[in-house]
């Protein structure tokens, strides 16, 4: 498994248990109080599948009494699990690489729609059942299989960003989709649109807010892909390959907490970047793209954000901040 080997999805809680999937596949539920171990499931003996290249990435999604996982394989790229029993539910789809996006649930014309974006396509599923609603096949296959950042939707639209394709908008109804543009440039450092490597982009009022492929900070218009500014500012000042932040909205701000550690408050317009304030949170102590970086994305509760490295993991109060 390529870089650190720790893991890289999100644990989810719900309903005091705890549910946790290991960058070799191994699917946990634990009682939240104790961590006593309810249940468990290998993803590579159970499926018969290999650990991507990145290890298995994707946070199991809670939909009511499900738990959905993006596992791989012929027939199980996507599999629901009884959240309280780990008992199989269903299965579906296939794919030569599951990709690292996490499986997302939106409503697309008043019906329910589970969204799966795996390199060869993205697909949208019942639920329910994992019957397959729609899919849109990709015209090319994203390469080497970097589909990580989650997909995100924006009134009946969906938009879809990587490092090397760039970025994708689909149109959604409920039975169908169709193209609303697309990068034309498959490139890690020629790019149009956005190349995000694997931080998700706030899209709001029609613009879109992220990272593209060598830090290049940018708003475009989400109706049509074009660039209405860029900086290096929040990211690593300067072109830096992977460059990294990552976004969460708070109130009229934005928080970006970027790869040297640095929690940021701005605004993000179609104006203009405004840097409100910045403060170090956590050293960067990865060294694996051969600069030290901190790539894990940030928590945010009881006005509080919590930060982690290879190292530490830190808390530091937003009291002050206000919202």
């Amino acid at each position: 498994m390529s870089y650190a080997s720790g893991p890289r999805a999100t644990p989810t809680v719900a309903d005091g248990k705890v549910y946790t999937l290991g960058a070799e596949g191994n699917l946990v539920c634990l009682d939240a109080t104790n961590g006593k171990l309810l249940w468990s499931h290998d993803f590579k003996k159970d499926f018969g599948v290999k650990t991507p290249v990145w290890g298995f990435a994707a946070h199991p999604l809670v939909d009511e009494k499900k738990l959905i996982c993006l596992a791989g394989g012929d027939g199980s790229v996507a599999v629901a699990f009884d959240k309280d029993s780990g008992k199989e539910l269903w299965r579906a789809l296939s794919a030569k690489e599951p990709g690292y996006a996490p499986p997302m649930i939106y409503e697309f014309a008043g019906k329910r729609q589970l969204i799966l974006w795996h390199p060869e396509a993205v697909n949208s599923l019942d639920p329910e059942t994992g019957q397959v609603i729609w899919s849109y096949p990709l015209t090319r296959a994203v390469q080497s299989g970097v589909t990580i950042s989650t997909p995100r939707k924006a009134g009946d639209k969906l938009f879809l960003t990587s490092f090397y394709n760039g970025s994708l908008m689909l149109r959604v109804d409920s039975d169908q989709t169709s193209l609303v543009w697309a990068s034309q440039k498959v490139s890690e450092k020629e790019t149009d649109g956005l190349h995000s490597v694997f931080a998700t982009p706030l899209i709001e009022n029609g613009y879109i807010y992220g990272p593209c492929s060598y830090g290049q900070f940018r708003c475009l218009k989400a109706d049509t892909g074009e660039r209405i500014w860029e900086t290096f500012a929040p990211t690593t000042g300067k072109s830096e390959r992977w460059g990294n932040a990552f976004i969460v909205k708070n109130g009229d701000r934005s928080f970006l907490f970027n790869e040297k550690g640095d929690l940021i408050i701005a605004k993000l317009s179609p104006g203009k970047y405004d840097e409100i304030s910045r403060e170090h949170l956590i050293d960067a102590t990865n060294n694996d793209p051969r600069r030290l970086v901190v790539w894990t994305h940030p928590a945010f509760a009881n006005k509080s954000v919590y930060a982690r490295n290879d190292k530490e993991i830190v808390c530091a109060s937003l009291a002050a901040v206000g919202n």
